[in-house]
């Protein structure tokens, strides 16, 4: 495990923290990284990784087609309009995370979201916006130096311009596991069979916002 890389019965190299479970190794070669653009997945990233706040991604994963069940498809314009009586309704369903502070600010998140797409038209816009500038990255993407990146000046950024505009559960942990989860940044390592498809994608993919 030194190497912090996991080679699977497929021969497939991949990132240590995806372990063999079929589910999350699924998502590590089809999901994480991959850009996207579409609001609604990306409010569902953010959701879930601020649901996943004092957790493992992995819980959080397993239950993801509960919380989208939960949640309406994480379609922020119904998820706005949530009750008190929601809430609390929430509160009893097992198959998501029953924490009243993090369901609100769900809640509380895609009235913010309505928002800005009202004044803007695209979260993705703003998201995307905060992509750090490729020679700012490091040169080899080593387990040793993701280690050390919890937070960047980006996600420090993006944090503070969400709690600005009066989202919640939006740190700079938070974000920066939502930018790697969303293709912002490609922050599978070196040897990783993934880096370089999700290289691939992220040069065909057009930026939000561009020309």
């Amino acid at each position: 495990m030194t190497s912090r890389i996991l080679t699977g019965p497929d021969g497939l190299k991949r990132c240590v923290w995806c372990g063999t479970d079929p589910l999350y190794v699924e998502y590590h070669d089809a999901e994480w990284g991959l850009p996207v653009k579409d609001d609604q997945r990306l409010f569902e990233k953010i959701c879930l990784e601020g649901f996943q706040s004092g957790l493992s991604w992995f819980t959080i994963l397993k239950k993801r087609e509960n919380f989208r069940a939960a949640f309406d498809d994480f379609d922020f314009e119904k998820v706005a309009r949530y009750t008190s009586r929601t809430v609390e309704r929430l509160l009893t369903d097992a198959g998501i995370v029953r924490h009243r502070g993090k369901i609100e600010s769900t809640i509380n998140n895609a009235k913010r979201a309505c928002e800005y797409v009202d004044r803007t038209g695209s979260l993705a816009s703003m998201f995307w916006s905060f992509e750090p500038d490729p020679t700012q990255r490091p040169k080899r993407l080593t387990w040793e130096v993701l280690s050390s990146m919890s937070t960047t000046a980006e996600s420090t950024a993006l944090s503070k311009e969400l709690k600005r505009l009066g989202w919640t559960f939006v740190g700079p942990t938070t974000m920066y596991a939502a930018m790697q989860a969303m293709g912002i940044v490609n922050d599978h390592v070196e040897t990783c069979h993934a880096r370089g498809l999700v290289e691939q994608a992220r040069a065909r993919f057009r930026r939000p916002g561009s020309p």
